[in-house]
C-alpha cells in the first residue's frame, strides 16, 4: 500500500458552487481554479455548460474556461447536459466532458425531469458529437449506491448501465454515492465487480459525507483497487433531491487521511488549506472541512500559560 499513487479530482468549482445561493464572481472563480491548478490535482471539474436559467450560479462557464491558466498536467473537465452544452464546451477547448444520469428511475425523473431511457438517448447524442474530437468522455452515474426514494439499487443494474456506456466507447465512469447512502462492504463489493468487468475504463468513486461514512467508504474502495476519487474543497456540494444530504467528501480531509496512510496523492496540503480558507469569504458561510477547523494531526500547540513546569 505504501506510496501507491492516488488520483484526486477536485469538483468544488462545479459541484460545490452550483449549490450556492449567491452568485460567485467570475474573477473569484478563476482565481480559485488557478490556485487549485498548482495544488497537484489530476483533474479539476471547472464548471457546467448547463442552461444559465437552470443553474444561474454557473452562467459564466465560457468566461471561466477562457480565463483560467491551465496546467498541462491537469485535466480540465466540465459537465455537459445536452448537445448544445457539448458544443459550447468544445468551443472552449475543454479536456473532458462529464455526462450525468441516475441509475435510479425516481432520482433521474426528479433531478433531470426525464426517464433513464430518455437520458441515455440524450447522452448518446452527446457521445456521438464528442467522439469526433480528441476530448475524453466520462459518465457519472448518480445514486449508484442507493436512492432516497427507491432504496438499494441492485449491483447488476448499476453494472448494466456502465456496460451500456462502455459499449458507446466512453473513457471513464464515475460511480456516485449521490445521497450518502453507501457503506464500506457494499462499496468494496461494487468496486471489485466494476474493476473486474471494466478494466478498460477509468473508474472513479464519488462519495458524499451525509451519514459520516465518506472516509470509511474511501478506504474500502482503496482496498478494492480503486485509485481515483472525486472530492470537493471544504466539503461543498449536496443534492437537492436527497433530503438532508450534505456535501461531497472534503478534499483536504481526504488528502490528510491518505497522506497519513502512506499514499501518494501528489497534493500540496498546505496549498489546499489556504484555498479552503478562501471559501467562507466567497460563499458567505462556514464549510464542513474538519482539517481547516482542527488543523493537521501534528499541528501542535503550545502548553497553556497557566501550566507550571515540574
Amino acid at each position: 500500500m505504501s506510496g501507491k499513487r492516488i488520483y484526486i479530482h477536485e469538483v468544488a468549482p462545479r459541484d460545490g458552487f452550483q449549490n450556492e445561493a449567491n452568485f460567485i464572481d467570475t474573477d473569484a472563480k478563476v482565481a480559485l481554479i488557478d490556485h487549485l491548478s498548482w495544488c497537484g490535482f489530476a483533474k479539476i471539474e471547472a464548471t457546467s455548460f448547463t442552461s444559465p436559467k437552470a443553474i444561474p450560479a454557473l452562467r459564466d462557464a465560457e468566461a471561466v474556461m477562457h480565463r483560467i491558466k491551465r496546467d498541462p498536467e491537469v485535466v480540465y473537465t466540465v459537465l455537459v447536459p445536452n448537445v448544445r452544452g457539448a458544443e459550447r464546451a468544445l468551443s472552449c477547448s475543454v479536456d473532458e466532458v462529464n455526462l450525468v444520469m441516475s441509475v435510479s428511475e425516481s432520482h433521474n425523473r426528479s433531478n433531470l425531469k426525464m426517464t433513464r431511457e430518455q437520458s441515455f438517448a440524450q447522452l448518446s447524442d452527446i457521445i456521438r458529437v464528442v467522439k469526433s474530437t480528441d476530448v475524453t468522455i466520462n459518465v457519472s452515474l448518480s445514486t449508484a449506491m442507493g436512492c432516497p426514494m427507491e432504496g438499494d439499487i441492485r449491483q447488476d443494474e448499476v453494472l448494466g448501465w456502465v456496460q451500456r456506456f462502455a459499449d458507446l466507447g466512453v473513457d471513464g465512469v464515475t460511480l456516485c454515492d449521490t445521497t450518502g447512502m453507501a457503506y464500506p462492504t457494499q462499496v468494496g463489493t461494487l468496486c471489485k465487480a466494476a474493476l473486474r468487468r471494466f478494466a478498460e475504463l477509468e473508474i472513479t468513486l464519488h462519495f458524499h459525507n451525509t451519514r459520516g461514512m465518506a472516509l470509511a467508504n474511501t478506504l474500502s474502495a482503496l482496498a478494492a483497487g480503486i485509485d481515483r476519487f472525486d472530492a470537493s474543497l471544504g466539503g461543498l456540494g449536496g443534492c437537492p433531491y436527497a433530503p438532508g444530504a450534505s456535501g461531497n467528501i472534503c478534499t483536504e480531509d481526504l488528502a490528510h487521511m491518505l497522506e497519513l496512510e502512506g499514499y501518494d496523492t501528489n497534493l500540496d496540503l498546505t496549498a489546499l488549506l489556504s484555498a479552503s480558507a478562501m471559501l467562507p469569504g466567497l460563499i458567505g458561510h462556514d464549510v464542513p472541512s474538519q482539517i481547516l477547523k482542527a488543523g493537521r494531526r501534528l499541528d501542535l500547540h503550545s502548553m497553556p500559560s497557566n501550566v507550571v513546569n515540574a
